[in-house]
């Protein structure tokens, strides 16, 4: 593997292990355990394992090995570690790394499972945390302090896609000692250049973009090989949450075509952000990629392009958005996203349902919204079936 090799060509080949057949595609080591020549080397094992040595699948597997080389050299990191979901990695990171007493400032605009971990996890066992408006400076200056352990945001934050100052963020976040996690789901690893802006911990849910083709859930933490190593993998090795081989071939498959996926996905996203703009029956088009999004700018320089989500927001209330919902014909209505197929999900009614009104009102979800990830049908069909969904509605 050459450092100097463009992030297409790390998706295909880096962290590559071929077993003495040279097989072309990688091979999926389907096994929990490991033979050991004899028990002198059985004991060694457990005192220290290297790259190509290992124990139990829950402490690593070559499978899976090759997935976390392959995502950290195209991510710019040093080291990563590859979970069973997403959420097993935004928990494990925060968790492995946090105790009693520790203070964590985050912007409040997260998915509801993320909110969950926060305020019901962390909390209840003695974290303090602080949630802020994640696109103000202001308050983020505001609410970090010298005892502060880490600061968490989603970089777009979902579902009301508000974009955050990375770089601005890390500056302020560095100078009081405290270290950044990034939930980099909506940025992808396509258009994340988050560690280059200041990011010491990086997290995808590896079910979205990376497998993007509605298979198999699984996550990945990255970051410098001391915290992988001596913070993430001891805890996660110990809780049960490793990713499986199987799913590590899957994701190690979706790398290889992640990138023509989401640049054709984020051009289709524009051009049906583009054509919905105006439309009678909507209060909000929300789309970074879009010149009237608050922050486009920011995204411009962040990330070079919107990415692959919009968000609408019917007049008619939660009415008019299940009218609009029930009325597309191409879209299918689940709550995954960076799928291969175009997908649409009401948050107020399913993955943020249990927060308070209050708390869905301070967010800017309303009942009028509908999130719709872009999938890899013709832009053409989507833009005539959404208007027709529209006009539904009217």
């Amino acid at each position: 593997m050459s450092d100097s090799w463009k992030p297409s060509t790390q998706a295909v080949h880096a962290g590559t292990r071929r077993s003495q057949y040279g097989e072309v595609s990688e091979a999926i080591f389907l096994t929990q355990g490991f033979v050991y020549d004899s028990a002198e080397h059985a004991e060694q094992r457990f005192i220290s394992s290297g790259d190509d040595e290992f124990i139990y699948a829950r402490y690593g597997n070559p499978t899976v090995k090759m997935f976390e080389e392959r995502i950290a050299a195209l991510e710019g990191a040093e080291d990563a570690f590859a979970t069973a979901s997403g959420m097993a990695a935004v928990s494990g990171a925060l968790t492995s790394m946090l105790k009693a007493g520790d203070h964590v400032v985050s912007a409040r605009a997260l998915f509801g499972s993320c909110l969950y971990v926060l305020e019901d996890i962390l909390m209840r066992f003695g974290v303090e945390v602080t949630f802020v408006d994640g696109t103000n400076l202001d308050e983020w200056e505001a609410a970090i302090r010298e005892d502060t352990r880490a600061v968490f945001f989603e970089s777009i934050s979902n579902p009301t896609l508000e974009v955050i100052d990375i770089e601005a963020v890390c500056k302020l976040a560095h100078a009081k000692g405290a270290l950044v996690l990034i939930d980099n789901v909506f940025a992808t690893p396509v258009y994340s250049r988050a560690f280059e802006q200041g990011a010491d911990v990086v997290i995808y849910s590896a079910t979205k973009h990376i497998d993007g083709q509605g298979r198999t859930l699984g996550g990945v933490i990255l970051g410098s090989r001391e915290f992988i190593r001596k913070t993430v993998e001891p805890y996660l090795k110990h809780t049960g949450g490793a990713m499986s081989p199987f799913t590590a071939w899957v994701m190690l498959k979706g790398l290889e075509t992640m990138r023509l996926r989401v640049q054709a996905q984020t051009a289709s996203a524009l051009g049906v952000a583009t054509a919905l703009q105006g439309h009678k029956a909507l209060a909000q088009n929300i789309f970074p990629g879009l010149a009237s999004h608050p922050q486009n700018a920011l995204v411009q320089r962040q990330m070079g392009a919107g990415g692959t989500v919009l968000a609408i927001d019917l007049k008619g209330g939660k009415d008019a958005a299940f009218t609009f919902l029930n009325a597309v014909r191409i879209g299918l209505i689940s709550n995954n996203l960076g799928d291969a197929k175009t997908i649409m999900t009401h948050p107020a009614t399913t993955t943020h349902q249990r927060l308070s009104q209050q708390q869905r009102d301070l967010l800017g979800i309303t009942d009028g919204l509908v999130r719709i990830s872009i999938g890899l049908e013709d832009e053409a069909d989507l833009i005539e079936d959404f208007l027709q969904a529209l006009d539904a509605v009217n």
